[in-house]
């Protein structure tokens, strides 16, 4: 698990590889894929991310992390 800045949120290594892929520009089927798992499972784990960073959308949930040093 990783810590995120100064909220201590914890990340496991699939909300990592999540973020390092939405980082990337993908996309929650392209991520689905990529993990081996369904587009519905991609898209409750950005939600969940979206709550635990405080993020509106994608765009800030990307430069939350990376300001956290996650990504």
């Amino acid at each position: 698990m990783k810590e995120a800045g100064s909220k201590n949120l914890k990340l496991n290594d699939r909300e990592v590889a999540i973020l390092r892929l939405l980082a990337e520009g993908y996309t929650s089927s392209r991520i689905a894929a990529e993990l081996s798992l369904s587009t519905e499972t991609i898209r409750w784990y950005r939600k969940k991310l979206l709550l635990k960073f405080d993020a509106d959308n994608a765009v800030a949930l990307v430069r939350k992390a990376s300001d956290s040093g996650i990504i």
